[in-house]
């Protein structure tokens, strides 16, 4: 893979569906980091350049949406697109995410179609 392939940071909890985003977001010849959890995102974030950061919702300590707002309200990472996924469509929290500086709420599984929409962001 190229060194100037974007780089994606994804956080989930879920095995499967880190496998998941990351085989989709790798065939689509992107540098993708993967965290379990939004803790392990933040530290690794003070150290590391992303282009773009694609968030699981429900995750435990911390949801997708707890780490939008740290990322939002850090000088030094306020400019990075976030993109949280979720398993549930529930509006309220789409709009809520959306609203809140996210740049796409994207129901699971992360599939082929998707990565343009959201590589439009970086």
């Amino acid at each position: 893979m190229a060194t100037d392939a974007p780089h994606v940071l994804v956080v989930d909890d879920t095995f499967l569906d880190r496998l998941v985003a990351s085989h989709v977001l790798k065939s689509c010849n992107i540098r993708v980091t993967i965290m379990e959890g939004p803790k392990q995102a933040l530290e690794f974030l003070n150290e590391h350049d992303v282009k773009l950061i694609l968030t699981d919702y429900c995750m435990p300590d911390m949801t997708g949406y707890d780490l939008l707002m740290e990322i939002k309200e850090s000088p030094k990472l306020k400019h990075i697109p976030v993109v949280i996924m979720s398993s549930d469509n529930i509006p309220e929290r789409m709009k809520k995410c959306l609203d809140a500086g996210a740049k796409e709420y994207i129901i699971k599984p992360l599939t082929a179609v998707d990565v343009p929409r959201v590589l439009s962001y970086i």
